[in-house]
């Protein structure tokens, strides 16, 4: 079993930054892919962007692209999302995920384990 657990969740007005942290303990892996997720109210999760483990391959949704940047701290075990021009419709639950292979894959289902999610709310 991997436990993950988000932060750096709030609220920040439109063009602020924000950066979340996910913080993986347990059995992990180390080839694994990790990516963020979100889910706004009445809508669908989605993908937001990830990186393999070494952090040599990212992707990102369409919508973040050049905005949102992924990283990871292989010593602290932990992955970020640094967020910067941030907008109103980036207001969402945003939850880390790892990846049941090597690949930053888009699909939720090709995740296996999940963090609780944790609150970004930008404001206009």
């Amino acid at each position: 079993q991997v436990q993950l657990v988000e932060s750096g969740g709030g609220l920040v007005q439109a063009g602020g930054s924000l950066t979340l942290s996910c913080a993986a303990s347990g059995r992990t892996s180390s080839n694994t892919a990790t990516a963020w997720f979100r889910q706004a109210p009445g809508k669908e999760r989605e993908f937001v962007g990830g990186l393999t483990w070494s952090g040599r391959y990212t992707n990102y949704a369409d919508s973040v692209k050049g905005r949102f940047t992924c990283s990871r701290d292989i010593a602290k075990n932990t992955v970020y999302l640094q967020m910067n021009s941030l907008k109103p419709e980036d207001t969402a639950v945003y939850y880390c995920a790892v990846s049941r292979g090597t690949r930053v894959l888009v699909r939720d289902i090709d995740y296996e384990y999940w963090g609780q999610g944790t609150q970004v709310t930008v404001s206009s």
